[in-house]
């Protein structure tokens, strides 16, 4: 058997989420049946992670083993793999990796961009959030700034969430405005679940002056969910990028 590692994007719209549903409906699922048929047996994949119902990826990854080589390694498999994927996923690049290699656990660091417009546009419905408000993008920033200096995001993971630890290392955490588009981007090794879209809520809380950046470095201190804003809508967000150290993986 071989490990290889499946690059795609897919818009979470039509999905419960990326991972296995009871009720079927994810990305997961869609994936796993587009590469059982083309290579004829069984396939399971490993995502580099879990997205909410609703939350898109402009960048994900995947690895799933296989014994297919012939049928992987030419050259328009990715071609034919697109033609049985749903519309709403594409995939793009697939390499061979190191056989322990994991999807999951040998990121190094993934990336979340949050898209909102501020005017009311049908054509971004659904992959953008609709926000028309007055906001105060340089208090939003001084505001993000400090994601940088904590590690523990207790206050923006979801209740009841099994996480083992809240410690994540936030790199990079910034707005900036495109015309009509405002743009959240925040990197870290790892996120909690919902830790994005609570973090967004809360900054656009700080946008509107209903909280000052010093309440925001109060909210992470208290390490508490309560403390923090509602949770931004799931559709302005998106997985951007998922990076690995190549030479652990094999490549």
């Amino acid at each position: 058997m071989s490990r290889y590692f499946l690059e795609l994007s897919y818009r979470g719209t039509a999905f419960n989420g990326w991972q296995t549903q009871p009720d079927g409906g994810s990305v997961q699922q869609e994936v796993e049946r587009a590469l059982s048929l083309l290579l004829g047996q069984s396939v399971q994949v490993v995502g580099a992670g879990r997205t909410d119902s609703g939350v898109h990826a402009s960048f994900y990854v995947l690895h799933f083993d296989t014994d297919k080589r012939e049928k992987v390694e030419h050259k328009d498999f990715v071609y034919h793999l697109n033609c049985v994927l749903s519309y709403d996923v594409s995939a793009k690049r697939i390499y061979r990796v190191a056989d322990d290699a994991h999807a999951r656990f040998d990121a190094v660091l993934r990336e979340y961009k949050y898209y909102i417009c501020t005017r009311k546009n049908p054509f971004m419905r659904g992959i953008t959030t609709y926000y028309n408000a007055d906001l105060d993008v340089a208090a939003m920033n001084c505001a993000a700034e400090l994601l940088l200096h904590h590690d523990d995001f207790a206050s923006f993971a979801k209740l009841g969430s099994d996480n083992k630890t809240t410690i994540c290392r936030v790199t990079h955490a910034r707005w900036r405005r495109s015309g009509e588009i405002l743009v959240f981007t925040i990197a870290a090794d790892r996120f909690l679940r919902n830790m994005v879209r609570s973090i967004v809520g809360t900054l656009l809380e700080v946008g509107r002056g209903k909280m000052t950046v010093e309440q925001f470095a109060e909210v992470i201190e208290r390490k508490n969910r309560s403390a923090a804003g509602t949770s931004a809508p799931a559709e302005g967000l998106y997985l951007s990028d998922v990076r690995y150290d190549k030479t652990k993986i094999g490549i």
